[in-house]
């Protein structure tokens, strides 16, 4: 490094990325008629002196390239060269070439961070839907990015959202009007570019969902304001992210239907005679033929018992309709657990948590 300007006669540096380049620069310094007439007398007479001039001239040429670099705001030259350069029958000089840059040390392995939280409301209206916030950068320096799903294909070029994170203590950390921009907006799952937030490491390490506030968006038809209220999905995360992995990254609700109405993946609820949802295209027969066994409604009744023994009766009353070749897997659960509640106490919330990785894992 040569006042903090790092050169190298290579294309890079090992350790560092080239974040920006600033072109090409060259200075030059040049001595004068006397010393071309000792190096053309007698190169092996050439004196100490006209050594040390040389090194001078070679320093001189590279401090001024130094400073046309810091006054390109560079801090380190790649591709450099130094020429010798016979400018006339009296002048000898020196050019010094190469390219300014700005480079950024590469973080270590170590130090790269990344979190992908799932949104944990959603709009019932043709918004733009928040799906999933994106938390990357290094423990140090992290950017924040939104995922919205557009089902319209309409080009939003921003949109100014509010974003409530949510930690394993239940406690919330708000961050109020953000603009998240795009690349490209008129697709299906548009990704904002990331933005740098105040969030910590400390912070993101206990975080575990979050809710998105779309306030209004912006297209090139004009500003649109989004005044309606978010619909809160009820299920727990893990449930929701199997969903999504199953079902598809919009996705909010467990299909079901009572025969007047049915409510689609995507959360809308749509008259019973509508074959396809209205909101997201997805056809009720195809959402029918693939609607699993209802393990979130079994469990939820499990809950509402004390001991093992009552959920094992809720388990058979539902054993037909769960795959055989989870039956046996579950029933060795309830029998653990039976045996382990005459010397250990309680174990419902034991066994019931083993019974939603079971399904969680097969989804």
């Amino acid at each position: 490094m040569s006042d903090h300007i790092m050169i190298t006669t290579g294309s890079s540096f090992e350790g560092y990325s080239i974040v920006e380049y600033y072109g090409f620069i060259a200075s030059q310094d040049i001595l004068g008629t006397n010393f071309i007439k000792n190096i053309t007398a007698s190169v092996a007479d050439v004196s100490e002196q006209d050594k040390a001039n040389l090194d001078k001239c070679k320093d001189d040429a590279e401090k001024n390239l130094i400073k046309l670099a810091k006054k390109k705001k560079a801090n380190a030259i790649i591709g450099m060269k130094m020429e010798y350069v016979l400018f006339s029958s009296s002048s000898f000089g020196v050019i010094a070439t190469g390219t300014a840059v700005r480079i950024e040390k590469k973080a270590s392995e170590s130090d790269i961070v990344k979190k992908e939280l799932v949104v944990k409301n959603y709009y019932t209206r043709l918004v733009p839907r928040p799906v999933k916030v994106v938390l990357d950068g290094t423990k140090k320096d992290i950017d924040i990015s939104v995922w919205f799903y557009n089902y319209n294909m309409d080009d939003i070029l921003s949109v100014r959202v509010n974003i409530e994170f949510r930690n394993l203590f239940e406690e919330k950390l708000i961050i109020k009007d953000i603009d998240v921009a795009f690349d490209k907006g008129n697709v299906s799952l548009i990704k904002s570019i990331p933005l740098h937030c105040e969030l910590t490491y400390a912070d993101m390490l206990v975080l575990k969902d979050a809710r998105v506030i779309v306030n209004k968006y912006a297209t090139p038809r004009g500003v649109f304001a989004c005044n309606d209220t978010p619909v809160d999905i009820q299920m727990s995360t893990h449930r929701l992210e199997n969903l999504k992995k199953s079902r598809g990254i919009d996705a909010v609700e467990k299909y079901r239907t009572d025969g007047m109405i049915w409510t689609c993946n995507c959360g809308h609820v749509n008259e019973a005679g509508s074959e396809e949802c209205i909101i997201c295209g997805r056809k009720q027969e195809e959402l029918k033929s693939s609607s699993n066994f209802n393990y979130e409604e079994m469990i939820d009744k499990m809950k509402e018992k004390e001991y093992v023994n009552e959920i094992k009766d809720v388990l058979m009353e539902n054993i037909q309709q769960i795959d055989s070749k989870y039956r046996m897997e579950l029933l060795e659960i309830m029998e653990s657990g039976l045996h382990y509640e005459k010397t250990r106490g309680n174990m419902k919330d034991t066994v019931i948590e083993k019974v939603e990785k079971v399904f969680e894992n097969a989804n």
